[in-house]
């Protein structure tokens, strides 16, 4: 069995990616941090954290299926748009 440790590289730059993934459409639509989580209903560090792809320092950040939607929805995008296509194996073997 796997443990969580040995796929922590592979998570922490899922998260990360699935972050920049997220400022890239913000940006590119001219939204404000702030915007954003208002609209997401997500405070303002906890969107900043999520942008960081962590969710303090040192760790990654494992957002809810319901953040990532309201995030979609506020920068009006699917999930596709923003998480990435290389999903890290997490299945315990």
């Amino acid at each position: 069995m796997r443990s969580g440790s040995s796929s922590r590289p592979e998570w922490d730059a899922y998260a990360r990616a699935i972050g920049t993934n997220i400022q890239r459409q913000r940006v590119a639509r001219g939204y404000s941090q702030d915007r954003v989580a208002y609209e997401a209903n997500l405070s303002r560090y906890t969107y900043q954290k999520l942008e960081k792809g962590e969710s303090r320092p040192g760790t990654p950040a494992n957002p809810s299926v319901r953040t990532l939607l309201a995030v979609a929805q506020v920068l009006g995008v699917g999930l596709a748009e923003i998480l990435p296509g290389d999903a890290p194996d997490l299945s315990v073997r």
